[in-house]
């Protein structure tokens, strides 16, 4: 049986211990659970009491993306999914996903997600884009990072292929790796909403707006040729 990796990285966050619960609590039987301390210097206390139930690494304090990089050198796994440490997964969300990337042999995968409050309270409906027409889908990625990281799953032979997450961008590391994905590998889309997104106070996405948006540009900027001959080449196929 294929094995998942779960990464959560962790950097003083009150909800992991939410996140490593449904992290347990998956339907999926062969997973291993890797939590990344990015220097935390709070909460700590919320993983160590998984420590039998989880592989457990510590950092100095060095950014999301160095926190995945670390954990995808220690992941024995085929497949990669990540768990941001303010989320949590739906109990279906390796399962559902793993069955349907085997089904029609892809590389990648992401679903919708719903919004909840600091109390898990959802505050939306599933949410969530996708095109079936690649040309679509690839103008759409180029304005903007619609791809949720924690509801994708990846064959773990992707990042062989693209490269580990830039730590170069700390916030939108995201959106650079979806960018060379997407050069070799098609996203395909379950729609059923596996991910529960965490919305609050202290959030990155909050509390860091302008430089986001500045790796936004920086990353469209590097990636806007190379999407721009696909999306091309793709309308010519179609014709």
């Amino acid at each position: 049986m294929e094995k998942v990796s779960i990464i959560i990285p962790f950097y003083n966050c009150p909800y992991v211990d939410q996140a490593i619960e449904s992290a347990l609590q998956q339907t999926y039987p062969n997973i291993e659970i890797i939590i990344v301390n990015d220097g935390s210097t709070q909460y700590t206390d919320k993983v160590k009491k998984y420590s039998e139930k989880i592989k457990y690494i510590e950092k100095e304090n060095g950014g999301t993306a160095t926190a995945l990089n670390l954990g995808i050198k220690h992941a024995t796994g085929d497949y990669f999914s990540w768990l941001s440490s303010d989320d949590i997964y739906h109990p279906e969300k390796i399962a559902n996903q793993l069955s349907f990337m085997r089904e029609t042999q892809a590389n990648a995968v992401y679903s919708p997600v719903i919004f909840i409050d600091s109390k898990s309270k959802p505050t939306s409906q599933s949410t969530g884009v996708y095109y079936s027409d690649k040309s679509l889908f690839l103008s759409l990625l180029l304005t903007g990072c619609f791809i949720n990281g924690c509801s994708v799953l990846l064959k773990m032979d992707v990042f062989s292929k693209v490269g580990l997450f830039d730590k170069s961008f700390p916030y939108a590391h995201d959106y650079d790796l979806w960018m060379r994905v997407v050069q070799h590998y098609d996203f395909q889309y379950i729609n059923e909403p596996l991910v529960f997104y965490r919305v609050h106070a202290n959030m990155g996405t909050k509390k860091h707006v302008d430089v986001i948006n500045e790796e936004i540009r920086r990353i469209q900027g590097k990636y806007r040729n190379v999407l721009l001959r696909m999306i091309s080449d793709e309308r010519k196929n179609k014709n």
